[in-house]
């Protein structure tokens, strides 16, 4: 049995059971021997070796824990071309859920000629930060064309979308003076740029509006600058902020008001143009609007709209643009175009609308747990266990379907989850095919293994 071959459901189940004590017999021992070692006898040579460093061992115990199991890693797969409702990976031709391309502008002839045409003109690189000599006029096309599409006065575009939210958030809020009001479940990005600022940090429970008044009824009167950050669409859930409850509250208590638009930016909306257009709000009460340009602008990097007087600042100031390369000319290309046809094609966010709302209607009726997503690309088949959610996408990679398992601790382990992103390109039959074949395959692991689960320290934390 312990070549993993051919393992028996009742073998693999043991096998668990093994593999959870030994990990558990090792991690005591091991806490056991630093708590009775001198810092006179202790073998500092440990840490500057990382093979003994625990998490990376606790890495290679999920690497074995997926050979014994004989699942394959679902990581790192490398999609051999252009990625939408179809990738081809290791030569075969599966149906995609795991493309951030909801409106099919990554691998559009316009948007790949834009970015070329860029290259031609400017090159590869700008080769410096945008305050020295990387400034060029596509660059300012650009923050032009963002801010027209949200209706404020001005955008700055930077080279990463996590690195957007880390260094503005860590720059514009500070120790000692500010707080930082964020959701639940927000983004890494978001919760590294409130550690980066050192200002306080208060996390509400998820889109729980009424509780942010409460806490900010409380605490609002010990601080100078207040800071809400929220999300046009949940990334993990699929859900959409109230976005008009939390103007309200920002506005009654004085504070300013963030929204990460990554997942709702070309996606939600009448016509596509995220949670403004949703909502029917004027762009000028949210004083951050953020996104990232890799998933409906067919690009990368990340931008923040606003007042022209907090873009200038940031401008002259924020470390992750100063200090950082600008934005290439390809990517700003890209995302330029890709802007372009966002704002005069809203059909291709309809189209992506109504695929995520006929999948969301076929998981229901096969009686799929999909949370609370609503209105959005972004919906998650919950599992409730995170060995469930790893062999269920497994056996769909087998069947010719690529969608990703989120596990703890990116999710508490109850809520592990397959996390399927709807795109415009999507087929009824794909659609159908997929929840079908999701359905039956939960129902037999279910059923074979329902007392199996991965301990949390095998699953990455």
């Amino acid at each position: 049995m312990s070549d993993g071959k051919n393992l028996s459901v009742e073998e693999k189940k043991e096998l668990l059971k093994r593999l959870m004590k030994e990990k558990s017999a090792k991690q005591a021992q091991g806490a056991a021997s630093a708590a009775t070692q001198s810092a006179a006898n202790r073998d500092f040579s440990v840490y500057t070796q990382f093979e003994h460093f625990p998490e990376v061992q606790t890495l290679a115990a999920q690497f074995e824990t997926l050979r014994m199991l004989q699942v394959s890693n679902p990581y790192f797969r490398v999609n051999e071309g252009i990625v939408n409702d179809k990738t081809r990976i290791e030569g075969r031709e599966l149906i995609s859920f795991s493309s951030y391309n909801y409106i099919g502008l990554s691998g559009d002839p316009r948007v790949s000629q834009a970015a070329k045409e860029a290259v031609d003109k400017y090159g590869t690189s700008v080769s410096a930060s945008r305050i020295a000599t990387g400034e060029r006029p596509i660059h300012q096309e650009l923050e032009k064309e963002i801010a027209g599409l949200l209706g404020v006065e001005d955008a700055i575009v930077m080279v990463s979308g996590h690195a957007t939210n880390v260094t503005v958030i860590g720059h514009l809020m500070r120790p000692g003076k500010d707080l930082i009001l964020y959701d639940a479940l927000s983004h890494n990005s978001i919760i590294e740029g409130c550690v980066l600022s050192g200002a306080r940090r208060i996390a509400f429970p998820h889109e729980n509006w009424e509780e942010l008044d409460k806490i900010l009824t409380e605490v609002r009167g010990d601080y100078e600058r207040v800071l809400i950050t929220i999300e046009g669409v949940y990334s993990m859930d699929g859900d959409i902020a109230a976005l008009p409850k939390f103007i309200e509250i920002k506005k009654k208590h004085h504070a300013l008001l963030m929204v990460d638009e990554a997942h709702s930016m070309g996606v939600i909306g009448p016509h596509g143009l995220g949670i403004r257009d949703y909502y029917g709000v004027d762009g000028r009460e949210v004083d951050l609007w953020m996104a990232t340009f890799s998933k409906s602008f067919a690009s990368c990097g990340g931008y923040i709209a606003g007042k022209k007087t907090l873009i200038d600042y940031l401008k002259y100031n924020t470390p992750g643009f100063v200090y950082s390369v600008g934005i290439s000319p390809a990517n700003a290309g890209a995302a330029l175009a890709a802007a372009k046809i966002m704002k005069s094609e809203p059909k291709r966010a309809l189209k992506t609308q109504a695929n995520a709302r006929y999948f969301l209607d076929k998981a229901k009726q096969k009686g799929l747990n999909t949370g609370p997503s609503k209105d959005s690309a972004v919906i998650p088949i919950i599992t409730g266990n995170s060995a469930h959610a790893l062999i269920l996408a497994d056996a769909l990679f087998k069947d010719g379907i690529n969608v990703q398992p989120i596990l703890y601790p990116a999710v508490p382990d109850n809520e592990a989850r397959l996390r399927f992103f709807i795109t415009t390109d999507h087929t009824e039959a794909e659609i159908n095919e997929t929840v079908e074949k999701c359905a039956v395959h939960l129902e037999r692991i279910r059923r074979d293994m329902a007392d199996v689960s991965f301990p949390k320290s095998m699953i990455g934390g």
